[in-house]
């Protein structure tokens, strides 16, 4: 027989009158009307060409071909509820998930231990990770988000996570050039690595952080454009250009002396990682457990270690 065609409903209503011995308590323990379980069983019968009940007045009545119907319809259910039970049992409760939207470098230097700690604290929680460079507004399409933005006025709510302060950083031999020059001279005569930023122009960090170190370097719009910080940071790694980006998220390699900041200098312009909620989620335990944890980590504002040299 073409499995396509099992009346699935009919069996089960079957099943029932003959358990219950009764179209009535059958409709009560399928939460159905008795008329409903009636035509199910009539369609049953029409299905087989044959009766499968004397329909009595004191109560319904198995003919041969119910008897003979009845036993194994019941084995068949009984032996798909114990699987599923099984199945329910093993899995144990369901499992809740979380998608979690990080800027790339953010993911990349910072969140991979984060999130393993996290993992191991609540292993029933499911995070699906988006790290994917994306337009600011992808945030509402996560159920959470880290963003990179100045201070806003937003639909979501902004749980603010540490304020960004810029500095440079570039490979030592390139640092050591600096121990002879002012900051000015040092940006002129190396080649600027660029972060892109949303649609702001490329030199745009370059340029805030200048007026806000009061140097005058002259054009600072040229040198490499990256996707990420990341990438400058990876492309100052080989010993060429400067990256101005946050030193937090690459204190491992300050402390370890394969980066240098040339000179003591950390500009903050506005910037800041930002917590991104939608104010209707705020009530799921989900979202409410992995953002208290979050601003937890990040309720201290994070250190930033000393350089190997200074250079003023």
């Amino acid at each position: 027989m073409d499995r396509r065609w099992l009346p699935l409903n009919a069996l089960r209503a079957f099943e029932a009158v003959g358990r219950q011995g009764s179209f009535t308590a059958a409709a009560q323990s399928l939460l159905v009307s008795q008329s409903a379980v009636s035509r199910h069983v009539i369609g049953l019968e029409d299905f087989l060409g044959v009766p499968l009940f004397d329909r009595k007045p004191s109560q319904p009545a198995l003919t041969e071909a119910g008897k003979r119907l009845l036993p194994v319809v019941e084995k068949a259910f009984e032996r798909i509820d114990t699987t599923l039970e099984e199945i329910m049992r093993e899995r144990g409760e369901p499992q809740r998930s979380l998608r979690v939207l990080l800027p790339t470098t953010f993911a990349q230097r910072l969140a991979m231990p984060l999130l393993r700690s996290f993992r191991a604290e609540f292993p029933d929680l499911k995070l699906d990770i988006d790290s994917r460079p994306v337009p600011g507004n992808a945030e509402r399409e996560a159920d959470i988000a880290v963003i990179y933005t100045p201070p806003r006025v937003a639909p979501q709510v902004l749980d603010l996570l540490w304020m960004v302060k810029l500095t440079i950083l570039c490979h030592p031999e390139v640092a050591a050039k600096a121990r002879e020059m002012d900051v000015a001279s040092f940006l002129a005569t190396n080649d600027l690595l660029h972060v892109k930023l949303d649609a702001r122009p490329p030199a745009f960090l370059w340029e805030n952080f200048a007026r806000a170190a009061h140097v005058s370097a002259g054009p600072l719009d040229r040198g490499l454009v990256f996707d990420t910080a990341q990438l400058a940071v990876q492309y100052a790694l080989s010993g060429a250009g400067l990256a101005l980006v946050d030193p937090v998220l690459f204190e491992d390699d300050i402390r370890a002396g394969r980066l240098v900041r040339p000179y003591d200098i950390h500009v903050d312009d506005g910037y800041g990682y930002y917590l991104s909620i939608h104010p209707d989620d705020l009530d799921r335990p989900e979202i409410a457990l992995f953002r208290s944890w979050l601003i937890r980590r990040f309720s201290r504002p994070p250190a930033i270690s000393e350089p190997p040299q200074q250079a003023m």
